[in-house]
């Protein structure tokens, strides 16, 4: 087995670095079997993007704040605990977005691309599923539409229901949405191909998100699923993230 290991630039993640690298052969991501992470969910989320070309699974310890997509860290019998890993698969968004300029764009999201207003005025946006309009005028500081590995991150704070892993199900779900008052979102079936459209792009500017990666001044985008890229995330059979996922419909504490 050839590990890689990659970690973030927090003292915590490098001090754990070099307790593996004693321990450990270590070999670049490009040579290796699996792909070690240290870090929290955002430096996840950085390597996901990084490193999903090579098709390798990535193993997440945590050295951050939270770690939802992260298992304990410990440097016992590393090749051990991977070699007994739950593997999930992550199918990523594409989005294809407009703008202003005429210039068209288009980027990947594991866990949710986004619409926000630019200014103090709320966004106007027209909401299609399938080529159906269904909301004609959302005003609203955004909209989002969220997978469910991202159900739980950003979509949760906004409100929006959280999501088993293979429900085949993603989240549209609306960001203070002042009119229509109740409508508090929907759930989609994976197939859905959602498309934003800005109804008032030079009084009410947005700017649209997947992931960490911002373009602004957005008069359209048109978000799905796309089945043909995925990633493999392994996680420790005691703490699967369908079982974090189930238990955070119940942290009523938190």
């Amino acid at each position: 087995m050839k590990i890689a290991c990659i970690h973030s630039d927090t003292q915590t993640a490098f001090d754990r670095f070099s307790l593996l690298r004693k321990n450990q052969r270590l070999v670049t991501p490009e040579e290796a079997d699996y792909i070690v992470v240290l870090g929290g969910d955002g430096f996840m989320l950085h390597s996901l993007h990084e490193y999903r070309h090579l098709c390798k699974p990535f193993y997440g310890m945590n050295c951050g704040t939270y770690g939802f997509l992260m298992n304990d860290f410990s440097d016992d019998d590393i090749r051990e605990r991977i070699q007994s890993t739950k593997k999930e698969i992550l199918h990523p968004l594409t989005m294809d977005a407009r703008l202003i300029s005429g210039e068209n764009v288009t980027g990947v999201a594991f866990n949710e691309v986004s619409l926000f207003r630019r200014t103090r005025m709320t966004a106007n946006i027209a909401v299609f599923v399938n080529d159906v309009e269904r909301i004609p005028r959302l005003v609203c500081d955004g909209a989002l539409v969220a997978t469910p590995a991202g159900s739980t991150a950003y979509n949760f704070s906004a409100h929006g229901p959280i999501i088993p892993i293979g429900s085949n199900v993603l989240a549209l779900t609306p960001v203070s949405a002042f009119r229509p008052r109740r409508w508090n979102g929907a759930l989609l079936p994976h197939t859905a191909i959602v498309r934003f459209e800005n109804l008032d792009p030079d009084k009410r500017p947005v700017y649209v998100s997947a992931d960490f990666k911002e373009w602004p001044d957005v008069i359209s985008v048109d978000i799905k699923e796309d089945r043909k890229r995925e990633v493999y995330l392994l996680f420790d059979q005691d703490h699967t993230l369908d079982d974090r996922i189930f238990n955070e419909q119940f942290a009523v504490g938190d």
